[in-house]
């Protein structure tokens, strides 16, 4: 039997109920989460109702403060309610909302559009638009896919991917990753990619270097190109730092002979740089610390800072005039979205581009990478820590059961959420990836918030492995 419909004085309280457990319990009674075993919220996972956010913290409704340690899912850059581009967002209020961008266009998408062109790596002279991080991964597989087919080659079906690689949730973006936790519910719906093994730091041999064991990798990877690139449309990876995967990090010169094979061997390069764009590695862009440009560049997450959503997908001028043609040839690529090119994503995103175009964004960035880089250093001893890593400011430590052996917990004892719960408990927010406790700031934040975020980042590591 359907329960009865909540009393609609939402402000009622019982005399011994907070403001969070009411918010709470009206948000479990209707909404499904992200992410989330929603049975969770059930029990000793708390859901946490945020009302207002101030730079790097989030405020509650019972009025406590969590530093955001990860960036809420990677997309804040410049701290909540940054009143610079809240100031932007009011004022295209008052002037347009949103209209359809097929047939139509507007000034703040040619302005975007002409300084994404403009900051990006040479080449990238056409920029699509859409709404999210999956979304940019869908348009980069079938312009790609498209492209092939539009120059007689339709052969070209199949894409190259990075194993322990994640690229989104749809059916597209999904097919060319390679976490199992997010994929193998889905296997039956999704395209088979190729998979060249990562080159991922963690896995090289005792005493070979990241660069030796790129390399090692880029062997594989033209093994893979020869028996498969007749059919291979792309090579899709993230540069530098494959995230969900586990912050998983390698050397840049995988990019650039990533560069060299794709030539070769006549397939396309995507360069993800949906999570890892926009100063998170050091640079602008990831595909700078290799001097490479891609074929096509996704980007999403921090290109609003965190505001709104948008994305983008950067390609050639050899790619857009492969659809060039008249409307009767059938090359016209038609995909779309109801909010391409929304005006307020669009103005929030050059507002973005105006801090970092005014503040030395990535020299104040790489003060706080040495800095966080300082007080982490002491992990590397821990008997619980196989692995310490870092890539400007995104950096990781690798939580394992067994430190000369690297095995890892059980997935079901789910240490992780235990550094979690401590965090939450000690006013900080880190959402470890499984066993990988990962900090991913604001760039607003200062040196001592960084503290405050690592003493209990190893506090509740403490916690975690204390327990059986």
């Amino acid at each position: 039997m359907r329960q009865p419909a909540p009393n609609p004085d939402h402000t009622r309280m019982s005399p011994n109920e907070s403001r969070n457990q009411t918010l709470a319990a009206r948000d479990l009674r209707h909404l499904w989460h992200p992410c989330t075993q929603m049975h969770d919220h059930a029990g000793a996972v708390p859901l946490l109702p945020i009302v207002r956010g101030e730079g790097p913290w989030l405020v509650d409704a019972d009025g406590r403060r969590y530093l955001d340690g990860i960036s809420s899912w990677w997309t804040n850059l410049f701290g909540h309610a940054n009143p610079r581009i809240g100031a932007a967002l009011k004022e295209q209020l008052d002037t347009l909302e949103h209209v359809i961008f097929a047939g139509f266009t507007h000034e703040p998408a040619i302005e975007l559009a002409e300084r994404l062109a403009a900051i990006t790596p040479a080449g990238l002279e056409r920029v699509f638009l859409a709404d999210n991080g999956s979304a940019a991964i869908e348009v980069a597989l079938k312009m790609s896919f498209h492209y092939w087919l539009n120059q007689g080659r339709g052969q070209k079906t199949r894409f190259i991917a990075l194993s322990g690689s994640y690229h989104g949730e749809t059916l597209g973006a999904l097919s060319v990753s390679d976490v199992a936790l997010y994929r193998k519910t889905y296997a039956p719906l999704l395209l088979t990619p190729i998979l060249a093994p990562s080159p991922d730091a963690y896995d090289a041999e005792a005493g070979e270097s990241a660069e030796a064991y790129a390399a090692r990798r880029l062997g594989d990877l033209r093994a893979l190109l020869e028996r498969h690139a007749h059919e291979t449309c792309a090579v899709i990876v993230e540069p530098l730092v494959q995230c969900a995967g586990g912050m998983r990090m390698y050397h840049p010169s995988y990019l650039s002979g990533l560069r060299a094979l794709c030539d070769e061997f006549g397939v396309h390069f995507i360069a993800d740089e949906i999570a890892v764009g926009f100063g998170r590695t050091g640079t602008l862009f990831a595909c700078e610390q290799a001097g490479v440009s891609p074929d096509f560049m996704c980007l999403s997450k921090g290109l609003t800072g965190g505001f709104l959503p948008l994305s983008a997908v950067l390609t050639t001028e050899p790619v857009y005039e492969a659809f060039y043609a008249e409307y009767n040839a059938g090359k016209a690529f038609l995909h779309s979205h109801s909010y391409t090119g929304n005006p307020l994503a669009c103005r929030a995103a050059l507002a973005t581009l105006d801090i970092f175009r005014d503040e030395p964004v990535l020299e104040r960035n790489r003060v706080l990478a040495a800095h966080l880089a300082r007080r982490l250093a002491p992990l590397r001893e821990h008997a619980h820590v196989a692995d310490v890593r870092q890539t400007g400011m995104i950096a990781a430590v690798e939580l394992v059961r067994d430190k000369a052996t690297r095995a890892p917990y059980p997935p079901e004892e789910r240490r992780g959420l235990r550094v979690y719960l401590h965090g939450l408990e000690h006013g900080a927010l880190l959402r470890p990836l499984g066993n990988v406790v990962y900090f991913m700031p604001p760039y607003v934040v200062s040196t001592d918030e960084l503290d405050h975020l690592v003493d209990v980042a190893i506090a509740g590591i403490e916690r975690a492995i204390a327990q059986p």
